[in-house]
């Protein structure tokens, strides 16, 4: 389905369960990490990936429905207090840490059809779940700036705090994702978005 389409009445029902099974997979994914940080963020095993997988599919607002739904599961589910506890620091933190933080994933479906006709299918899966990653870390290295600075060491500039911190879980998700893509992503595409791999051209064969 393209992004640029919208989800007929017929079709609504399956893009409303096919996106809350991915929500459900995303979130236990989330659940089993492989490390967490003291104040908040972890490295988990690939839960970006299912929600990235609906941006592919659906329409860019429907995902971006899908991704605003699972920054509130996230919130219900690990949300860390900031250390100065005001309405505009709380705020901050729903929005650096949450809403847009993983929200961005709704645009892997853009990044990913950009190069439809030029890169091959694993190429374009990894490279839109990368730049997923990157912008999801200038959310949290902003939030590490502005709002977790209280934990930074003593001499330590904050920014370098913040991108050591919040790079170390980001670093790992991403290398996790990229794997997980790289090994299994034509599948994915063939299975769920459709995309049938190329069949290399055997020179041998008669044109």
């Amino acid at each position: 389905m393209d992004r640029n389409q919208k989800i007929t009445r017929a079709g609504a029902t399956r893009a409303l369960t096919e996106s809350a099974l991915l929500v459900a997979l995303a979130t236990v994914l989330s659940l089993y990490a492989v490390f967490k940080l003291p104040n908040g963020g972890s490295a988990t095993i690939g839960s970006m990936i299912p929600i990235m997988l609906v941006s592919m599919k659906y329409p860019f607002v429907w995902s971006l429905t899908v991704a605003f739904a699972y920054s509130m599961i996230q919130m219900m589910t690990g949300f860390y207090a900031p250390p100065v506890e005001t309405l505009g620091y709380y705020a901050l933190v729903v929005l650096l840490d949450y809403v847009i933080a993983f929200g961005v994933l709704c645009l892997a479906g853009p990044i990913f059809k950009a190069f439809r006709q030029s890169w091959p299918v694993r190429l374009r899966l990894m490279f839109a779940a990368m730049i997923c990653v990157f912008l999801r870390l200038v959310c949290h290295f902003l939030s590490g700036i502005i709002i977790w600075s209280a934990y930074a060491p003593p001499g330590q500039p904050v920014w370098l705090y913040s991108l050591i911190y919040n790079g170390s879980y980001m670093l790992c998700e991403g290398l996790i994702s990229g794997l997980i893509l790289y090994a299994a992503g034509p599948k994915l595409a063939s299975l769920y978005l459709g995309i049938k791999p190329v069949k290399p051209i055997d020179p041998s064969e008669p044109g």
